[in-house]
């Protein structure tokens, strides 16, 4: 397939940006717009620099904000060198806690920030106004549900290789990243996404979190709080936009089919494989305006 949009697709990112004190390190996030928050969360090995060009159809209807997860991004390192789901969601539940202010928050999630969105939506339900959703995880993954050959590479990183691939060759920057979008990422995009991981000891947190995958029930507590969340899509009647990415990646097949049961839901599509925001953002854009505007 060949696919070409990167003249529509700017690489600069104007969004304001502020800094929270969270123990011992800091976690850098846009700040941009007024009212409620629309909150945005991003995954692996990227940061709130995914979002740069979806931000902007939504930017008058609520307070956007975007944080770079702990050691990604713009955001300080974990001081004990914690990057497990766990880890995250301490780091998390604290800049919610904190920004957030208890006021009703609608939720804009993809890869490993859609299982941290998902798992506080699960705890704070009273809190979810909205979610909108992509290349998602919606439940435990089984080795049967990765297309040939992308199960070797995750199989290859939960094994002694991983440290030479990530740390060693950073990866996910410089392979999963680029190979999991249908344009070609500017000079300037690609800089961006390897400006947090400069060195083998800074990609720590890319290796981790392709570890934490739940795959055939491991690793286990991972795979419950996954499990446990599910459950709860499953049957809440919070409003949801599946935003189905073609061919996509991760929220294909067997997982696609479970989202689809979920209840006050709809759906749209847009083109890409697993980093749609930098195929379609213009699309998710309008997709996700008029799924807060309820059109």
């Amino acid at each position: 397939m060949t696919y070409s949009a990167a003249a529509t697709i700017p690489a600069t990112d104007p969004h304001p940006r502020r800094r929270l004190p969270i123990e011992g390190s800091h976690i850098e996030f846009v700040d941009t717009g007024a009212g409620d928050p629309i909150v945005f969360l991003h995954g692996n090995p990227t940061s709130s620099y995914l979002w740069r060009n979806v931000i902007p159809a939504v930017a008058d209807l609520g307070r956007c904000l975007a944080p770079d997860l702990i050691g990604m991004g713009r955001s300080g390192p974990a001081p004990d060198g914690g990057y497990r789901f766990a880890d995250h969601v301490r780091y998390l539940d604290a800049w919610f806690d904190a920004v957030t202010a208890g006021r009703p928050v609608t939720l804009v999630l993809h890869d490993w920030g859609s299982a941290l969105g998902f798992h506080w939506a699960a705890r704070h339900p009273q809190r979810v106004r909205r979610i909108a959703y992509l290349e998602a995880l919606v439940q435990p993954r089984l080795w049967s549900d990765f297309e040939p050959g992308r199960d070797t590479l995750f199989r290859a990183m939960r094994s002694a290789d991983g440290e030479r691939l990530v740390l060693g060759e950073n990866y996910f920057v410089e392979q999963v990243l680029p190979r999991s979008v249908l344009r070609t990422l500017t000079d300037a995009e690609m800089q961006r996404y390897r400006e947090p991981f400069g060195d083998p000891g800074s990609r720590l947190p890319t290796l981790t979190l392709a570890r934490e995958l739940p795959i055939e029930g491991e690793p286990a507590d991972v795979t419950a709080a996954v499990a446990a969340y599910g459950a709860w899509l499953a049957t809440s009647t919070v409003p949801k936009l599946l935003i189905r990415v073609r061919p996509g990646a991760l929220l294909t097949g067997r997982a696609l089919r479970f989202a689809r049961t979920f209840p006050a839901q709809r759906e749209t599509s847009v083109a890409g494989i697993h980093y749609p925001q930098e195929d379609s953002p213009h699309e998710i854009g309008a997709a996700l305006r008029a799924f807060l505007l309820d059109r």
